[in-house]
C-alpha cells in the first residue's frame, strides 16, 4: 500500500496535467484522475511488484481517456436530402496507427521510449529533458531524430508513401505480427 501512495505523490501532478491537456475539462480530468488512483489502490501488493509504476499509472489515465471518450461520442444529425454530407472517411494516418505499436517494438528502447512519452503520453520535452538528465535542447534533439527514426522505419515497414502535399495518402499492412498474443 505505501508503494501506491509513493507513486501516486510521485506522479500526480504529471497524471493531472496529461488528463487536463487532453479534455479540457478540469471536472473530468479529476474523476479519470481518481479513477486512476483507484485502480492503482485495487491492484494491491501487484503494484508494488511492477517495475515500472509511472508507466502502469499512464496507461491506466490512457485507457480512462478512452473509455470517457468512447462513451461520449458526439454524433451528427444525418441530413435526408444528402445523408452521405455527414459522413467522414477515416484519415489513412488513423489507420495507419495499426503499424505503430509494432514499428516502435521494433526501433531501439531509447527511441521507442521517447516518443511513447512526448508523443503518445504527453510528456512535455522540458519534463523529459529533467527525467533523463538532458538539457532541453538535447531532448529535442532526441525526440526529433527518434521521429525521423520512426518515420524512416514506417516508411520501410509498413510501405507508408505520401501524396503531394506530403500527407500520408496509403500504405501496405504489414502480416501480424508473429510474437504478439491474439
Amino acid at each position: 500500500m505505501n508503494c501506491v501512495l509513493t507513486a501516486w505523490a510521485n506522479h500526480e501532478a504529471e497524471l493531472r496535467r496529461y488528463l487536463n491537456n487532453r479534455l479540457q475539462d478540469t471536472t473530468v480530468a479529476e474523476d479519470l484522475l481518481q479513477d486512476t488512483f483507484l485502480k492503482a489502490l485495487a491492484a494491491g501488493s501487484h503494484f508494488c511488484t511492477l517495475e515500472n509504476s509511472r508507466a502502469w499509472l499512464f496507461r491506466v489515465a490512457r485507457n480512462r481517456l478512452i473509455d470517457y471518450h468512447r462513451s461520449h461520442k458526439t454524433h451528427e444529425a444525418i441530413d435526408d436530402e444528402h445523408p452521405h454530407a455527414a459522413a467522414h472517411e477515416t484519415p489513412i494516418v488513423d489507420d495507419l496507427s495499426q503499424c505503430l505499436p509494432r514499428a516502435l517494438r521494433e526501433l531501439s528502447p531509447s527511441d521507442s521510449e521517447v516518443i511513447t512519452l512526448c508523443d503518445i503520453e504527453g510528456i512535455s520535452q522540458v519534463e523529459y529533458a529533467r527525467m533523463k538528465g538532458l538539457t532541453t535542447a538535447g531532448a529535442k534533439s532526441r525526440i526529433q531524430r527518434a521521429r525521423q527514426r520512426l518515420k524512416s522505419h514506417l516508411k520501410k515497414a509498413c510501405q507508408v508513401r505520401y501524396d503531394e502535399n506530403g500527407s500520408v495518402c496509403c500504405f501496405t499492412p504489414r502480416p501480424p505480427d508473429p510474437t504478439s498474443n491474439p
